[in-house]
């Protein structure tokens, strides 16, 4: 009974966390720029003493959804979407670079230029700031000109660069953050062939349809467990019947 119990109560706990991840793929089907996380299980046996005749359910994350989301095109100045693979450079909580695909970007009252996340945006040297200014507009190499506030002559000058990296994919992972970063903790190379859509953003790339099949298909997997487990119950409770009557 209780090698019932415990498998059933593993394979349960296990389909929980699965419905955790498929949740919050599809809390985020409109967040802009998000990456889908995948939800897999395996059979993981378990040794001691004897043959390894059970076998528990562990539930995993084993990567991210790097496919590109619909381009959706807003004609906002600061709306910008990364044309091919790269990301935009940004800046973590924790003070390190980090990257995203979320080009929803605005200004704060200091100047600073973040994404809709609050993430400051990483340049050529660092967080960009931007002074006051009549008009802004960001290239396809995600050089970033303006109009100085009072410039009578309109003329556009540089303030700086948008940092676009594209390192391998196998090379990136997913923080609770949302962020994406190097496994092994540096910092990626800027890519000079970045390219930037203005006006446009990418959405997020989560088909809200097949994850909710998914969550379904999960559920009904957590009440086979549930119902194993009512099944392990019952089978102790007869025994100990059994045991009173012999």
């Amino acid at each position: 009974m209780d090698r019932m119990l415990y498998i059933a109560m593993t394979g349960a706990r296990q389909n929980m966390q699965a419905l955790a991840v498929t949740s919050n793929n599809i809390a985020n089907s409109n967040t802009t720029g998000f990456r889908a996380d995948f939800s897999a299980m395996r059979s993981m046996p378990l040794y001691g003493d004897g043959q390894p005749s059970r076998v528990y359910a562990m539930a995993e994350r084993p990567g991210t959804d790097f496919s590109r989301g619909a381009m959706i095109a807003t004609g906002r100045d600061l709306d910008i979407a990364v044309r091919d693979d790269g990301f935009f450079a940004v800046q973590g909580m924790d003070g390190k670079e980090a990257y995203t695909r979320a080009g929803d970007l605005q200004i704060t009252t200091l100047g600073q230029l973040v994404t809709g996340a609050g993430y400051p945006v990483m340049g050529e040297n660092g967080p960009i700031s931007i002074p006051p200014f009549q008009k802004l507009e960001i290239g396809v190499d995600g050089t970033i000109s303006m109009v100085a506030e009072g410039d009578e002559s309109l003329s556009m000058s540089e303030v700086d660069r948008i940092k676009i990296v594209k390192p391998q994919l196998s090379e990136l992972y997913k923080g609770e953050d949302g962020l994406l970063r190097l496994k092994d903790g540096g910092e990626a190379e800027a890519d000079a062939d970045g390219h930037i859509i203005s006006g446009t953003l990418e959405g997020s790339n989560v088909n809200a349809a097949a994850a909710l099949v998914d969550m379904i298909e999960i559920a009904r997997q957590f009440e086979v467990q549930t119902k194993m487990m009512k099944l392990a119950e019952q089978n102790d409770e007869r025994t100990v019947q059994i045991l009173r009557l012999s």
